[in-house]
């Protein structure tokens, strides 16, 4: 199964070069060229990542897709991708992963799959811990043991050669 992802940059050129990116690496890609677009196709899809450009039609554009993906039933991974990070922004409403523009090909598809297996780790329930309790019960006596009478097995004549008498 194909993981998808929903891009979402203003920027005509960088919204192409890194689908092709991502497509050239095994990814189904949606895109979105503003955070209107970006919202409505995260509440009308699903998405394993949304990966959207911080400042778009405005300075606030990418926190709102940011926002959106959060409160999608589904929770995708959210990557927040920006040439002019933020120092400090750390609140509830900000990305799994903050990516900084320009970057590397190859260390941008390792940081993509690496948040991708570590949001899915976060997504999958643990399983319970196994408990097991002792049950009290009262102390049974044990019965005695019946004797079973072995039987004995039957007399077979003791096996002779067949010989004629004259």
């Amino acid at each position: 199964m194909k993981r998808r992802l929903l891009l979402v940059d203003d920027e005509l050129a960088i919204l192409l070069t890194l689908r092709a990116i991502f497509e050239i690496n095994g990814f189904e890609v949606e895109t979105a060229a503003s955070a209107r677009e970006a919202k409505q196709k995260i509440k009308n899809s699903r998405f394993h990542m949304v990966i959207t450009d911080m400042r778009m039609e405005s300075e606030t554009a990418g926190r709102e897709v940011v926002l959106a993906a959060r409160n999608a039933s589904y929770k995708p991974a959210v990557a927040m991708l920006t040439a002019f990070p933020i120092e400090g922004a750390g609140d509830s409403s900000e990305a799994d992963e903050v990516l900084v523009k320009p970057m590397n090909t190859n260390d941008l598809l390792i940081q993509i799959e690496a948040m991708l297996v570590s949001h899915q780790d976060k997504q999958v329930p643990k399983p319970a811990p196994l408990v097991v309790q002792k049950k009290k019960t009262a102390a049974k006596k044990k019965a005695p043991a019946k004797k079973i009478a072995a039987k004995s097995k039957p007399r077979t004549a003791a096996k002779r050669p067949l010989t004629k008498k004259p």
